[in-house]
């Protein structure tokens, strides 16, 4: 019997003979593996016998250790065999020869004390110490046969348990920071593989979840719960006395509120959930698991051709389908041209229907299709919201400011979609490694689903879509006028930056002919001037003995800046309109700022001021405004602004869209 199964990459076989030649001299039984392990299903028999006979598994848990497959199996194996156990920290020791633990998966290893690497006497101590607390070796769990898991699942072994680190946070919450999560999302574009991680996980960590596997589709709730025998009080999980897992498979991309997600998770002190999801907007769901494209090793094994995995990006859905041909003895370079051929799709084909119209149903907005029209025009180069800014003022004839609003727009919502990332940059030639250009940060969202303000949602890279989702775009665009348009546009932007925007209309773009005033110009100018208005205290009531008059004023006063800002940052003039037909921003620029805000602050400023200048030392500068006898003169003025201001804020509604719950006084 071994007292010690040492696991660790073969990477490290420099740092681990020391330790293994002092755990042998420490008068420890330790064994060591020179053999792969090519997969869990089919470890080897050495593996399995000689885990059978040793009491703890000791892993060497660099930041190589998690790449080597054979080092997760192990790891694996002795994990659950502590969990078995009570503990899945029973059977598994920790050295960690690096400076932080977020490498180290599953999150309660991270919990563990041991002594550093670099002291190998004490670290020998404390594995003696330990292997002398465990009453004979490990017993290796078997699978029960409730379970199977996907066909041809490859790689994903850090996933796997960094799945299973996110619905067991709640275990280690001295590292971790969190106390209470017992739910994880796993998500990315449509086929890269999110339901396939989810069913392995259920296989191999089956035995964690002793009361048992239920998985629901997100998509058809109700009719699966049914299916189950469940009610949708969830009547029917309370005698469950053991943790169990709860998979909810396919959450649908709309948005849901807080109220609908919690109805999709077991009010039960004992469920782990897991969701299956396309989009990035549910932060709520717990932590996340972004799932992308197979490692090229791995890709190039399911699509039996290197060019077919690099044409497709690691995608497994599509490399499950063209692998399938090339095992049934299709040629790799027939199958490379129909997969670029006009006509349908050949993903489509070899799946008998249309899987790749999927990521085009999750475009729903329209910036959003613009800029995957622009990345379509551009590729392979990354897009960035500037370029995609270009194009659309190109196209469009709209201000450089609405183009950058529309960018924006688009690139966050692909993103949120999971089909847009930050482009991989190779970094200097010095290292020959890659950098990843950092996520977005996400601002306020309008109501009608844009971003807040002007601010590019960009990357110094840029951002690039999946190849199959371009392959989708292409066999599945909706309108391709429209992408014929901006790839013009693209190139002519591309040919001469210098010229700035054409006055060509381009057939399919949102304008077939010149606008004096574009009207998408006008309706974001008026989404701003609105925000801007309903906040502040004109518009708000200032309640009789609250608040500040000076602030009110100054607030007022404010205004006045900010509405010429935002009118030049859209290129509109601040005049009188026409005094025929629905007022336009013109109008309603120039009654806020002319007819009610200058005449209220021109005549109260300066007498507020002169009372201001009277305060005697050591008053409150509050307590003497309370004091002037003009107090509730201007309070009753400031509180007259309302009516002409919600008006105000009405027709900018009527142009913007937005709707804020402000109504004019009846």
């Amino acid at each position: 019997m071994w007292d010690v199964f040492l696991s660790y990459s073969r990477g490290d076989v420099e740092q681990v003979r020391p330790l293994a030649r002092a755990l042998r001299e420490g008068g420890l039984a330790v064994f060591t593996d020179e053999s792969g392990v090519a997969s869990f299903a089919g470890i080897s028999d050495t593996i399995r016998r000689e885990l059978a006979r040793s009491r703890a598994l000791l892993a060497y848990y660099s930041t190589a250790y998690p790449e080597r497959e054979a080092c997760q199996w192990e790891l694996t194996t002795a994990y659950l065999a502590g969990l078995g156990e009570g503990d899945p920290r029973r059977r598994v020791m920790v050295v960690n020869p690096e400076p932080t633990t977020g490498h180290i998966h599953p999150v309660e290893l991270r919990d563990a004390r041991h002594a550093p690497a670099h002291d190998l006497a004490a670290l020998v101590a404390d594995v003696r110490a330990h292997v002398a607390r465990l009453e004979g070796p490990m017993t290796i769990r078997e699978h029960r046969t409730g379970l199977r898991g996907p066909a041809g699942f490859l790689g994903r072994l850090p996933e796997l348990w960094q799945v299973h680190s996110a619905l067991h946070a709640h275990s280690a919450p001295l590292v971790t920071g969190r106390a209470v999560a017992r739910a994880a999302q796993i998500r990315g574009m449509a086929g890269i593989g999110k339901t396939a991680l989810a069913q392995e996980y259920a296989v191999r960590f089956e035995a964690a979840y002793p009361g048992g596997v239920f998985r629901v589709d997100g998509e058809a709730y109700d009719d699966s719960l049914r299916a189950l025998g469940i009610g949708r009080s969830y009547e029917g999980l309370e005698g469950i006395g053991e943790p169990f897992l709860w998979i909810v498979d396919s959450l649908p991309a709309g948005r849901l509120g807080p109220r609908a997600v919690a109805d999709l998770t077991p009010p039960h002190p004992l469920a782990h959930t897991l969701f299956t999801l396309r989009s990035r907007a549910y932060d709520v769901l717990g932590a996340a698991v972004d799932l992308g494209p197979l490692d090229a090793r791995h890709a190039r094994e399911l699509a039996g051709d290197e060019a077919l995995a690099e044409a497709v990006g690691g995608h497994p859905l599509a490399l499950a389908l063209l692998g399938r041909e090339v095992r049934a003895g299709h040629r790799p370079h027939t199958l490379y041209d129909r997969l670029h051929a006009r006509g349908r799709s050949l993903l489509d084909t070899l799946a008998g229907e249309e899987v790749t119209a999927r990521l085009v149903h999750d475009v729903t907005g329209e910036d959003a299709a613009d800029v995957l029209r622009c990345a379509a025009a551009l590729h392979p180069l990354p897009v960035t919201a500037e370029d995609t800014a270009r194009v659309l003022a190109t196209a469009d004839r709209v201000p450089r400011a609405v183009a950058r609003r529309r960018a924006a727009n688009g690139i966050a919502e692909l993103h949120v979609r999971s089909l847009l990332a930050p482009a991989v940059v190779p970094s200097r030639p010095d290292d020959g490694r890659s950098r990843l250009a950092p996520a977005p940060t996400a601002v306020p969202s309008r109501p009608d689903g844009g971003l807040r303000d002007g601010t590019a949602a960009d990357t110094d890279a840029g951002w690039q879509p999946h190849p199959v989702t371009l392959h989708a775009w292409y066999h599945h665009d909706p309108a391709p006028a429209r992408t014929e348009a901006l790839r013009r546009a693209a190139l002519r932007t591309l040919d001469d930056e210098r010229a700035g925007p054409v006055t060509l209309a381009f057939p399919g773009s949102r304008r077939e002919a010149p606008m004096a005033a574009p009207s998408e110009s006008e309706r974001m100018a008026a989404f701003d001037l609105q925000v801007e208005l309903v906040t502040r205290i004109g518009v708000q009531e200032l309640a009789p003995g609250t608040g500040s008059l000076r602030e009110a004023l100054t607030s007022l006063k404010s205004l006045i800046d900010f509405t010429r800002a935002t009118l030049r940052t859209y290129s509109i003039r601040l005049e009188p309109g026409s005094a025929t037909g629905s007022p336009t921003v013109q109008d309603l620029a120039y009654t806020l700022v002319n007819d009610v805000i200058r005449p209220f602050t021109a005549a109260w400023h300066p007498r507020l001021a002169a009372h201001e200048a009277r305060r005697p030392e050591g008053v409150a500068p509050f307590d003497h405004e309370t004091s002037w006898a003009e107090s509730d003169a201007m309070r009753g003025e400031l509180a007259a602004l309302r009516e002409p201001l919600r008006r105000i804020v009405t027709g900018l509604g009527d142009i913007s869209g937005a709707d804020f719950g402000v109504e004019t006084a009846g």
